[in-house]
């Protein structure tokens, strides 16, 4: 396949951490703790998940330039730690906040490479479904992040290297995707 490399962030930047927000359960009542830290090599979401208090989630995020329309593949560099995690992206369209999310497992103490076809991301509210959201386009994207719910208490150690954007050449979409 053809691809052309549009926007990277780059998680091994040691100023790379100042741009991401924590939001965790605390906003709900819970007492989770998670954030994005610098280890002197790269960038480490980590924390621990609480269940007391209706709790049990912590995220990070952070806003992004303007993509280009025709990326179609967000590529994640990441060191696992046995947890699944989700790629959330943010966007703005019609006045209107939408959530899209891709679930993603990791490997204990393994360098990863994870691809997400921005097709296969689903619109999501608090954790629900949504069924008519429009769909998701690159250019519409303002905000990437990363969140963790588990349902257990646990701590996390997620090590993030970078994310690509990607315009993927012959890539199918959609349509032209067998069911």
């Amino acid at each position: 396949m053809n691809e052309q490399e549009v926007e990277i962030i780059d998680f091994t930047n040691p100023n790379e951490y100042q741009k991401w927000s924590a939001i965790n359960d605390n906003v709900m009542g819970g007492i989770s703790i998670g954030q994005l830290n610098w280890d002197g090599k790269r960038c480490r979401f980590q924390g621990e998940l609480s269940l007391k208090n209706n709790g049990g989630f912590s995220s990070i995020k952070r806003y992004i330039e303007p993509l280009s329309k025709e990326i179609n593949t967000i590529e994640l560099m990441f060191l696992g730690d046995g947890h699944t995690y989700q790629l959330r992206l943010t966007t703005w369209k019609n006045g209107e906040r939408i959530q899209y999310k891709h679930d993603f497992t990791t490997t204990k103490g393994k360098q990863q490479k994870k691809t997400f076809h921005l097709h296969n991301f689903q619109a999501v509210f608090r954790g629900q479904l949504l069924t008519h959201a429009p769909e998701l386009v690159a250019n519409d994207i303002k905000q990437v992040g990363f969140l963790i719910t588990n349902k257990q208490t646990s701590p996390f150690n997620l090590n993030l290297d970078q994310i690509q954007f990607k315009t993927l050449k012959n890539h199918p979409t959609p349509q032209s995707i067998p069911e």
